[in-house]
């Protein structure tokens, strides 16, 4: 794993429970308006803030007083040991959640089947007419389709959101992407916040 922050503690990252947010370095997409660019590079630091060892040495100081752990970035589903340290987070006793960007729908499906995930929360950057230029980068539909109904058919608590950017993004955009789950799903509009910073240990 290379993490590149921990927020030792949040009151909004998991609905309802007081967490810990691990931020992975590296990203896939290229968000014009990605408010952790620091994280985007995969590659460019040697030494990272933080290692496996100190972040779980840090939760287990914390049993008690945290209820979640949150591993966010970035995209954490590029990091090869990903099922293994969120495994290692739950047997602390806490109670996991990924956010994820859907690109990477194989080690999502491996994460939801092996059980150590309790929540998910899925970004839907935009419709998919528009979905190349609101990442950055070119984007394969089907893998973000693939990622939506693999989240719906887990069973897992989830929800999807989208950051509304008024320059990029229109009211009927925002129709079109919510058009694209069921009623039961919870689908949040986020505010863009430009310079959303991560706190380095």
């Amino acid at each position: 794993m290379r993490i590149a922050g921990l927020e030792p503690c949040s009151f909004c990252d998991y609905p309802g429970k007081l967490a810990a947010v691990v931020f992975t370095q590296g990203c896939n997409l290229r968000c014009p308006f990605c408010h952790n660019a620091e994280l985007i590079p995969t590659a460019g630091k040697d030494r990272l803030p933080l290692s496996e060892a100190q972040v779980l040495n840090f939760l287990q100081t914390r049993r008690g007083r945290l209820d979640a752990v949150v591993v966010s970035g970035g995209e954490p589903t590029l990091q090869a040991n990903l099922a293994e340290f969120i495994a290692a987070v739950r047997e602390l006793g806490y109670l996991t959640k990924l956010d994820t960007n859907g690109t990477n729908p194989r080690m999502l499906e491996s994460l939801l089947n092996s059980g150590v995930l309790d929540y998910v929360a899925m970004d839907i950057k935009a419709p998919w007419d528009k979905y190349d230029e609101l990442s950055g980068t070119r984007v394969p539909a089907h893998e973000i389709q693939r990622s939506i109904e693999l989240i719906l058919e887990s069973g897992v608590a989830h929800e999807f959101r989208t950051t509304f950017v008024p320059h990029l993004l229109r009211e009927a955009d925002l129709a079109a992407i919510k058009s694209l789950l069921p009623e039961s799903s919870v689908w949040k509009r986020q505010t863009f916040r430009p310079m959303q910073g991560f706190r380095e240990g």
